[in-house]
């Protein structure tokens, strides 16, 4: 099997809402943006893509428009304390501060508008302890 491209969407109750919070948060930039869909792209790497659509729209079947549970998104980024700081300029509620994890990376979380929950991380040694 071979993929010409994977891209994650999520759902939102309110796309303006979420649409800012990833790029005030992350640098995204708008690839397409419309009533019942939004698509990002990361600055420096537009291969790599995020969509947010309308949670009610018809594309959704009935059964997913309800909030998210039981998964996450991960965002690896090169520096997860600016991002941190990011955050909390923004007055983000944050789930778990910044922490050096067992399998080498430094992550903290927080819930994206939509109850989607965010891991934003870089990866760490034990030179950086």
């Amino acid at each position: 099997m071979a993929f010409t491209r994977i891209l994650t969407n999520i759902c939102s109750d309110n796309l303006p809402r979420s649409r800012d919070f990833y790029v005030s948060l992350l640098g995204f930039e708008i690839n397409y943006d419309s009533d019942w869909y939004v698509q990002l792209k990361c600055p420096g790497n537009p291969e790599l893509e995020f969509g947010i659509i309308a949670r009610h729209h018809a594309l959704v079947p009935p059964a997913y428009q309800t909030a998210p549970t039981g998964m996450y998104v991960t965002f690896v980024v090169p520096d997860v304390d600016a991002v941190f700081a990011k955050a909390q300029s923004l007055g983000l509620s944050i789930l778990q501060e910044p922490k050096n994890e067992f399998y080498g990376q430094r992550r903290f979380l927080l819930a994206d508008p939509d109850g989607c929950l965010i891991d934003i991380c870089s990866p760490w040694s034990e030179a950086e302890k």
